[in-house]
């Protein structure tokens, strides 16, 4: 068995959770291995759908422009019962100011391809073929022992032990670092459902999805990008024997029954049972040992929030431990990220059966009272504009926050973003504002922010030395000055809500960490002082 030791992060499973967590340690000058033990990318594409949150994240990463090209914009929801549309749902995000103020549909396989590119560019490859066969942690890292296909006898494999400084689990649910470590997988099973990807040909649009009510439960079907190309969903029956074409005839019956109109569905190319699942970890870190995406929470697929959740979980994980590894904090900076992700794996769990239980519509009950419903909803706009955005809201992401975090310092009154909130509050056309645009700029910036408004002393002459991981911004109307972002007309400012003389301190994850009415060195060092138990380390003086 052959051995070596490197400085690396060894992340296990190469699906979007570990990609986004490689390439952001990589980012940030991390040496990173990612192995993952299927021998190539899968071709399936189990998650189609990226919602808005976890498109400003690739926006951050500098990858949203290649997902945009691969994908359809999704801005409705449509409900059908009998023949008849009930109601078309829009997407209204008028309280949640976005620049992607949509759903984007993109299979798997291509948000995986796009995420395999940068990484790439930032000199890591991915390496198929090679399955975690053990691990060990020791004090000063982990000991994993790695399982190689290439170059073995035929069905034998080769092992070689590597001793890492971190692992992270990105392997899915049925994640071997998880069972290894042994972390419970807490929850329950629920319903079985039925998918299937086929060609289909129908009137309804594809800028929608479509919810048919049929007898016993619902059908769903979900566009892809490319014309003509539908996942359909069966939540009543979910016998499959084998036979694809069978399955492409009942999705044409049921579909033609609920739409009132012809509906042909070609012989599906992937078909698929499975049983929800909703379980969750108590924690995401053992020591040295994380976990993160499926690894750590599993959900129903009935709002699309899985591999949403797990990208946003790799987004929250590797700054913080790309700051340890680098030095930059010390290792209780990692308990952050179970304290803030683990409670939204829990909400989650409840958000997503709620959206189970509505989708599959199993009740007589509710399926008698659904025209009537749905009719009062259509016709009274206020209503429908509230369940809009309440849709919205709990799809998103988008009104996530970290109020309770131990990286987030006071509250500054009622000032939006609050201290925990995302700071991308802002439109598609506001962001097209200069001052914002270059705000959005800098948000790619690996590092923390600290944006300080003001008229006379820049924010760098202010702070004095800073810390590595610290990018010093200044903001006010014009004028020439290292480190400015010119604010014509206060645009940024108050959108942000920053008075002069304000301060506000962001995290790398685009989130407000703190924020003060007036800038002083010593009142920053203070709300540094205060993140102390994250171990952050190298204030300014």
């Amino acid at each position: 068995m052959k051995d070596s030791q490197t400085d690396h992060v060894l992340v296990v499973g190469a699906g979007p959770v570990g990609l986004v967590t490689a390439h952001e340690l990589a980012r940030r000058g991390v040496p990173v291995r990612i192995v993952d033990a299927a021998e190539r990318p899968a071709p399936t594409s189990r998650a189609i759908a990226t919602h808005a949150r976890t498109l400003e994240i690739y926006d951050q990463m500098g990858v949203v422009e290649g997902m945009l090209a691969r994908g359809r914009r999704l801005q409705a929801f449509t409900m059908h019962r009998g023949g008849r549309q009930l109601v078309r749902m829009g997407a209204d995000y008028s309280r949640l100011p976005t620049r992607y103020p949509f759903t984007l549909m993109i299979p798997q396989a291509a948000t995986e391809a796009v995420l395999r590119e940068a990484l790439a560019e930032q000199g890591v490859k991915v390496e198929y073929g090679v399955r975690l066969a053990r691990f060990e942690e020791r004090a000063d890292g982990v000991r994993a022992v790695l399982s190689h296909r290439a170059g073995a006898e035929e069905g034998e494999e080769t092992e070689e032990a590597v001793d890492v400084r971190w692992l992270v689990g990105c392997d899915g649910g049925h994640s071997v670092v998880r069972k290894q470590l042994g972390i419970p997988l807490i929850g329950a099973s629920s319903e079985t459902w039925l998918i299937a990807d086929a060609e289909v040909e129908t009137v309804a649009r594809q800028d929608s999805i479509h919810w048919i009510s049929v007898d016993g439960g619902t059908v769903m079907l979900v566009p892809f990008p490319e014309s003509g190309r539908w996942r359909l969903l069966d939540t009543a029956d979910a016998d499959y024997a084998g036979d694809p074409a069978e399955v492409a005839q009942r999705f044409a019956a049921k579909l033609s029954a609920g739409l009132g109109t012809p509906v042909t569905v070609r012989t599906p190319d992937w078909v698929s049972v499975f049983t929800i699942q909703q379980r969750m970890v108590p924690s995401m870190r053992e020591g040295r040992v994380l976990v993160a995406g499926d690894a750590a929470h599993v959900h129903s697929p009935a709002s699309g929030q899985g591999m949403n959740t797990g990208v946003q979980d790799a987004f929250n994980l590797a700054w913080k431990l790309a700051m340890v590894a680098r030095g930059e904090a010390g290792a209780t900076l990692l308990d952050s990220y179970s304290a803030e992700r683990v409670p939204v794996g829990e909400a989650l769990l409840g958000s997503t059966a709620r959206a189970t239980s509505l989708v599959a519509l199993k009740s007589r009950l509710q399926d008698v009272l659904l025209p009537v419903v749905m009719g009062v909803v259509r016709n009274v706009p206020p209503l429908k504009g509230k369940i809009e955005r309440k849709i919205m809201s709990a799809m998103s992401a988008l009104e996530l926050s970290y109020p309770d975090s131990p990286l987030t310092v006071g509250s500054e009154g009622d000032a939006v973003p609050r201290p925990g909130q995302r700071v991308t509050r802002v439109s598609g056309e506001g962001a097209g504002a200069p001052a914002w645009s270059a705000f959005l700029a800098e948000l790619r910036d690996p590092r923390w922010t600290l944006l300080v408004s003001g008229a006379g002393a820049s924010a760098e002459e202010l702070v004095g030395s800073r810390p590595d991981w610290l990018s010093v911004r200044t903001v006010r109307d014009g004028g020439p000055a290292a480190g400015l972002l010119a604010d014509p007309g206060r645009v940024l400012r108050d959108g942000l809500r920053l008075a002069d003389n304000g301060w506000l301190l962001i995290r790398p994850d685009g989130y407000l960490a703190a924020r003060g009415p007036r800038f002083s060195a010593r009142e920053f060092a203070r709300a540094l002082a205060a993140l102390g138990p994250a171990g952050i380390t190298g204030a300014p003086g």
